[in-house]
């Protein structure tokens, strides 16, 4: 019996063969959690400041950012079938360093998910005025999004598979019946309704604006079977996310002449505005709270010896983050949340350039992947690596021009290459593996 029968979906160890599964029904959780309803809101933001053809340039362009993010940070997690704050431990960080990217993925997604739900719950009043107050909207659907994730990735799949199909039929219901008040041609030809963007700063949002998600592509793509399986769903489930969805906003800026089409949408096709938000919303929470649950479990298994189980966690997370929805705490940590949003991309930079360069624990990886295990021993912690982490999160947080989620993630691979190069990258004692 597979270690998912009993609901813990491999938090701390390798996916077994017998669990991966086909690369489509992965492609619509993808899908699923590129094309949330926050995906209107940026299709909208570009829409109102560009051209569509300067729109569509602009996602085109963040779209392939993405995918290479994905595809390489995704092909790791598949060869090895880890978790990304479990993967982190031979992938440069060690145990200490690990335990530390759990951690802020733990706290980051968590408080995201708590913010989404509370986001739901005031779109849900605003349809359903008088029903029940914004706060039980919100731990309502704080605990229904915790109770699907309990079930792990089997209730995620089965999740995606209902609202996704949903999600679009009623979207692009919804799209047709604004847009065929309009001339079509003029939507796609005409000027920005909105002061100007450059291409450049809009390939800036999108490659911003789905950065996280892809740098924990790991805990997705352990479950596929193949590293083509790992390109295919990410080329299919991010581009047709990011474009169909995206461009539809953008259409739809063009139309009402305004960047909040959301609440233009919401407020006029009624019903079905009300369940539009409710599937764009779930199809991202749940995996807030997914990799939440993965990262705070690799953390207290390094920082304290103890063996979560990620069902009792979810639960746990599940219930504080929609408790502090409903108490709307967590709308004043919002900032916080974008501070720490930029120690993400060099975890993937510093991942990418260990595995595929570097390769100091690799073999050790490699050693064991046949027999399913995990190596004996786990180095205990890396300077070098920490030094680098701080340095370009820092330099992520105060570039202001360009990509700065990128060039935070392109310097953290040169310093680990360089740093690898002149051996200095080097573990400081080593621990043995706990399962």
């Amino acid at each position: 019996m597979s270690r998912t029968s009993h609901g813990d979906d491999f938090a701390l160890t390798r996916v077994d063969a017998a669990s991966r599964k086909h690369w489509f029904g992965i492609a619509v959780q993808r899908f699923g959690q590129v094309s949330a309803l926050s995906q209107f809101l940026l299709g909208a933001t570009l829409g109102y400041s560009m051209t569509f053809g300067e729109a569509a340039l602009a996602f085109l362009f963040g779209s392939i950012i993405l995918e290479v993010v994905i595809v390489f940070v995704g092909i790791i997690g598949q060869r090895e079938g880890l978790n990304t704050a479990l993967l982190a431990r031979w992938t440069g960080f060690g145990e200490i360093g690990a335990s530390l990217v759990g951690l802020a993925i733990g706290i980051s997604l968590i408080g995201w998910f708590g913010i989404q739900s509370a986001i739901s719950a005031e779109s849900l009043d605003s349809l359903m005025p008088g029903i029940m107050p914004v706060w039980l909207w919100s731990l309502i659907f704080g605990l229904v999004v915790t109770a699907i994730v309990a079930f792990g990735f089997k209730g995620m799949q089965w999740l995606a598979n209902i609202t996704v199909p949903l999600f679009l039929v009623l979207v692009g219901w919804a799209i047709i019946s604004e847009l065929t008040q309009h001339d079509i041609g003029e939507l796609f030809t005409g000027p920005a309704p909105g002061p100007t963007m450059s291409v450049w700063a809009g390939t800036s949002i999108v490659a911003g604006g789905l950065i996280v998600g892809a740098i924990i592509s790991a805990d997705m793509t352990r479950f596929n079977r193949s590293s083509a399986d790992v390109v295919k769903q990410t080329v299919v489930g991010v581009t047709l996310g990011e474009f169909v969805i995206g461009l539809a906003g953008v259409l739809l800026a063009h139309a009402a002449a305004s960047g909040n089409v959301v609440a233009i949408i919401t407020s006029s096709v009624g019903l079905v505005g009300l369940i539009i938000v409710i599937t764009g919303t779930l199809k991202i929470n749940d995996w807030n709270l997914y990799s939440s649950s993965l990262g705070l479990v690799n953390f207290i298994s390094t920082a304290f010896g103890k063996n979560l189980n990620r069902v009792t966690t979810t639960i746990v997370l599940g219930i504080v983050g929609s408790a502090l929805a409903a108490a709307g705490i967590l709308g004043q940590f919002t900032g916080f949340l974008v501070v720490l949003s930029v120690a993400f991309p060099p975890i993937a930079g510093i991942m990418v350039a260990e595995y595929f360069v570097v390769k100091r624990w690799r073999g050790e990886l490699e050693e064991t992947r046949a027999a399913g295990v995990l190596p004996a021993f786990a180095p205990r912690l890396v300077p070098a690596t920490l030094i680098i982490w701080a340095i370009s999160s820092v330099a992520g947080y105060f570039i202001t021009w360009g990509i700065p989620a990128v060039f935070s993630l392109i310097i953290s691979m040169v310093l680990y290459i360089v740093a690898g190069k002149l051996g200095w990258v080097r573990a400081v004692g080593s621990a043995p593996t706990k399962s």
